[in-house]
Protein backbone atom coordinates (compact mmCIF):
# COMPACT_ATOMS: atom_id res chain seq x y z
CA UNK A 1 0.00 0.00 0.00
CA UNK A 2 1.67 3.16 -1.24
CA UNK A 3 1.04 6.21 0.90
CA UNK A 4 -0.56 9.14 -0.89
CA UNK A 5 0.85 12.63 -0.90
CA UNK A 6 -1.02 14.64 1.77
CA UNK A 7 -2.87 11.53 2.97
CA UNK A 8 -3.66 13.06 6.38
CA UNK A 9 -5.32 16.09 4.82
CA UNK A 10 -7.24 13.88 2.38
CA UNK A 11 -8.44 11.72 5.27
CA UNK A 12 -9.70 14.78 7.18
CA UNK A 13 -11.62 15.91 4.11
CA UNK A 14 -12.96 12.36 3.55
CA UNK A 15 -14.31 12.25 7.11
CA UNK A 16 -16.09 15.59 6.68
CA UNK A 17 -17.59 14.62 3.32
CA UNK A 18 -18.39 11.10 4.53
CA UNK A 19 -20.22 12.34 7.62
CA UNK A 20 -22.29 14.71 5.48
CA UNK A 21 -23.03 11.88 3.04
CA UNK A 22 -24.12 9.48 5.80
CA UNK A 23 -26.31 12.06 7.50
CA UNK A 24 -27.89 13.27 4.23
CA UNK A 25 -28.63 9.67 3.30
CA UNK A 26 -30.26 9.14 6.69
CA UNK A 27 -27.89 6.29 7.51
CA UNK A 28 -26.30 7.83 10.62
CA UNK A 29 -26.36 10.67 13.08
CA UNK A 30 -22.90 11.39 14.46
CA UNK A 31 -22.27 12.97 17.84
CA UNK A 32 -19.48 15.41 18.61
CA UNK A 33 -18.05 12.86 21.03
CA UNK A 34 -17.70 10.12 18.37
CA UNK A 35 -14.06 9.26 17.79
CA UNK A 36 -12.40 9.51 14.40
CA UNK A 37 -11.91 5.72 14.40
CA UNK A 38 -15.66 5.15 14.75
CA UNK A 39 -16.43 7.62 11.96
CA UNK A 40 -13.78 6.09 9.68
CA UNK A 41 -15.09 2.57 10.11
CA UNK A 42 -18.72 3.57 9.64
CA UNK A 43 -18.01 5.68 6.55
CA UNK A 44 -15.83 2.95 5.04
CA UNK A 45 -18.50 0.27 5.53
CA UNK A 46 -21.26 2.57 4.22
CA UNK A 47 -19.28 3.40 1.07
CA UNK A 48 -18.55 -0.29 0.48
CA UNK A 49 -22.25 -1.11 0.97
CA UNK A 50 -23.23 1.62 -1.51
CA UNK A 51 -20.56 0.31 -3.91
CA UNK A 52 -18.71 3.62 -4.05
CA UNK A 53 -15.39 2.01 -3.11
CA UNK A 54 -13.89 -1.46 -3.53
CA UNK A 55 -13.87 -3.49 -0.31
CA UNK A 56 -10.72 -4.84 1.28
CA UNK A 57 -10.84 -8.56 2.14
CA UNK A 58 -12.22 -9.00 5.68
CA UNK A 59 -9.02 -10.60 6.97
CA UNK A 60 -6.99 -7.57 5.82
CA UNK A 61 -9.17 -4.78 7.23
CA UNK A 62 -7.48 -2.48 9.71
CA UNK A 63 -7.77 1.17 10.65
CA UNK A 64 -4.81 1.94 8.40
CA UNK A 65 -6.34 0.28 5.32
CA UNK A 66 -9.71 1.96 5.92
CA UNK A 67 -7.98 5.34 6.24
CA UNK A 68 -6.08 4.71 3.02
CA UNK A 69 -9.24 3.68 1.11
CA UNK A 70 -11.07 6.80 2.29
CA UNK A 71 -8.16 9.01 1.25
CA UNK A 72 -8.16 7.37 -2.18
CA UNK A 73 -11.92 7.85 -2.47
CA UNK A 74 -11.80 11.55 -1.69
CA UNK A 75 -8.79 12.16 -3.92
CA UNK A 76 -10.88 10.98 -6.88
CA UNK A 77 -13.81 13.30 -6.06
Amino acid sequence: MKKLKDEKELLKKAIIVGVKYAEARGAAQFEGSDSAAVKIEYIYRLLVRDKLIQPVPEDQISQQTMKHKLALWISKQ
